[in-house]
C-alpha cells in the first residue's frame, strides 16, 4: 500500500476536530467534524458540526447550538444520514455547567439540520425512570447495522454525593441507547429531558476493586466489536458487544487498564435483580442477559497494562481480534490484538517508534491506519509491517518542527494530531488531523490521504 496523495480538506480560521471512529457518511462523500476556537482543540467550546465534501471541500453546518450550549464529538451513522453528538447544558448555571454529568446525546439528519432529537432521557427526581438515566452521556458510537448507540456515561446524582462511602460513587461506565423509546419523564427537575431512545448503562464497576480481582473502578474508551458480533467458543454468534479498557487494581496495588467486553443480548429492557434506572444511593443496573469478561491480564508483564496515547479498544470487522496499545519489553508502544474469547493477547507489531494516535481497521480487515514518528501510517493486519504513507517529518524530529510547506502559500503543516485516523468506508482514503500555520496562526485541520495497493 502507498500513497497517491495527501489533501487538506478546511481551510478556515478556527480548529477543527474529528472523533476517533465514524467521521465519514456512509457514502463516503463527507467527513463531519465540530469546530474548537483554540488552537490545541482541547476547550470543548465549539457551538457548530459541520461536514466537509471530500472531492469538492465544500462546507456545510449541519447543526447550531443555542442558549450558550456547546457541541462536539460528532460521528455518523454507517447506515443512513444521522449524525449523533455532544451537547452541553443550555443556560448553563453555576450549578449545572458543563462538565462529564452534564450533556446528552443528539441525533440530527444531515438532510434535515432545523430537526435535533434527544437520544439519552434524564431523569434526577425520584422515582427514577427506566430507560433514562441521571447524568451526561458522550462520545457516542452508531452499532454497525446503525440501530443502537453507545457511549461513555458518568452520573450527576452520585457526583453529588461525593465518596463518603455510604454509597456508589460515580464512576464513568458504557452505555447503551435502543430504538425501544420514547421515554418519558417527569419534570421535577429543570434539568429533566426526554429521549427517543430507551437508554442503559451495560458495564459493572466497583467503588474499591479488590486488589488482583477482575473487578473495575472504570469502563472506558469502547467500541463495537465486529460487523455482526464474534463466533463464541460455543460456535454460536455473539452479534452485539462491546469491547472497552477496564480499570483494575493489581495485587500490588497498581491500578492499570485491561482489555473487558460485554456481550449484550438483544433486549437490554429487562432488569434483573436491580433497577436499570438505579437508586439514590446506587448506580444503574446492567439489564438481564449482559455479561462483563475480563480478556487481557497483564500484571506479570515488564511494563503491565494497555498504555501509549488516548485510544478506543478496535474489533477486525470479521470480530475474530481486538486491537489496543501496549508497550513491548523495550518499552516501545506497539499494537496488540486479543481474541473476543479471551487468550495470550499478540503483539502485532515490533516497530522502533510508538504507535502515536487512535488507530482503525479498514473495511476488508487487512490494515490498521495510524500514526507513527510524526507519519500517517497503515500497518497490515496479517503481518505487522509498517508503511509509511506520508514522509513529512524525519526520524526523531522534535513534534513542534513544522512539516514542509503545502500547497498554499505561506502555510506550514505540522505532524498529524493524535485523536482520529478513520478509515473511508470503502477502504481507499483516511482520514486526520494536521495542525497547519498560515499568516502568523495554527489551526487544526482536516486532512484526507489516499491510498493505492501497490
Amino acid at each position: 500500500m502507498n500513497s497517491s496523495v495527501e489533501r487538506q480538506l478546511t481551510h478556515a480560521p478556527y480548529g477543527h476536530l474529528l472523533t476517533n471512529a465514524g467521521t465519514w457518511s456512509a457514502d463516503g462523500q463527507w467527513i463531519v467534524y465540530d469546530i474548537r476556537s483554540t488552537a490545541d482543540g482541547s476547550d470543548f467550546n465549539g457551538t457548530r458540526i459541520e461536514r466537509v465534501n471530500t472531492k469538492s471541500g465544500r462546507v456545510e453546518i449541519l447543526y447550531q447550538s443555542q442558549a450558550d450550549a456547546c457541541c462536539g464529538v460528532v460521528t455518523a451513522s454507517p447506515t443512513d444520514d444521522r449524525i449523533v453528538f455532544i451537547h452541553g447544558p443550555e443556560n448553563p448555571t453555576s450549578d449545572w455547567t458543563y462538565n462529564a454529568c452534564h450533556r446528552r446525546g443528539v441525533i440530527v439528519r444531515m438532510d434535515d439540520p432545523e430537526t435535533a432529537i434527544t437520544l439519552d432521557a434524564r431523569d434526577l427526581t425520584p422515582p427514577f425512570t427506566a430507560g433514562a438515566l441521571r447524568g451526561g452521556s458522550h462520545v457516542h458510537t452508531f452499532s454497525p447495522d446503525g440501530k443502537w448507540i453507545a457511549f461513555t456515561y458518568e452520573d450527576h446524582l452520585l457526583w453529588t454525593l461525593g465518596d463518603s462511602g455510604t454509597h456508589d460513587v460515580n464512576q464513568r461506565g458504557i452505555g447503551i441507547s435502543v430504538p425501544a423509546g420514547p421515554v418519558v419523564v417527569g419534570r421535577g427537575h429543570a434539568r429533566n429531558h426526554d429521549g427517543s431512545h430507551f437508554t442503559v448503562l451495560v458495564t459493572r464497576t466497583a467503588n474499591h476493586p479488590i486488589p488482583g480481582s477482575d473487578e473495575i473502578s472504570r469502563a472506558f474508551e469502547d467500541g463495537w466489536v465486529g460487523l455482526d458480533g464474534y463466533l463464541r467458543l460455543d460456535g454460536k454468534r455473539q452479534h452485539r458487544a462491546i469491547a472497552f479498557q477496564g480499570q483494575v487494581v493489581t495485587a500490588e496495588g497498581e491500578s492499570v487498564s485491561e482489555a473487558f467486553i460485554v456481550d449484550l443480548p438483544e433486549d437490554l429492557t429487562r432488569e434483573q435483580g436491580a433497577p436499570l434506572e438505579g437508586t439514590a444511593t446506587t448506580r444503574p443496573a446492567p439489564p438481564d442477559g449482559v455479561v462483563q469478561r475480563r480478556l487481557t491480564f497483564t500484571s506479570d508483564r515488564k511494563h503491565p497494562g494497555i498504555q501509549g496515547v488516548r485510544h478506543w479498544l478496535r474489533s477486525s470487522p470479521d470480530g475474530t481480534q481486538i486491537a489496543f496499545l501496549m508497550k513491548d519489553d523495550q518499552g516501545i508502544v506497539q499494537l496488540w490484538t486479543v481474541s473476543p474469547n479471551g487468550g495470550s493477547p499478540k503483539q502485532l507489531t515490533d516497530n522502533p517508534n510508538d504507535i502515536a494516535s487512535a488507530f482503525t481497521w479498514s473495511c476488508d480487515g487487512q490494515w490498521i491506519a495510524h500514526a507513527m514518528d510524526q507519519d500517517v501510517c497503515v500497518t497490515n493486519a496479517s503481518t505487522g509491517e509498517t508503511v509509511r504513507l506520508t514522509q513529512q517529518s524525519n526520524a526523531g524530529q522534535a513534534p513542534s518542527v513544522p512539516s514542509p510547506k503545502d500547497s498554499r502559500a505561506g502555510s506550514l503543516r505540522h505532524p498529524p494530531r493524535p485523536e482520529a485516523f478513520v478509515f473511508s468506508p470503502d477502504g481507499k482514503r483516511i482520514a486526520y488531523v494536521r495542525p497547519v500555520t498560515a499568516n502568523g496562526q495554527t489551526w487544526n485541520q482536516i486532512f484526507v490521504c489516499e491510498v493505492s495497493d501497490q
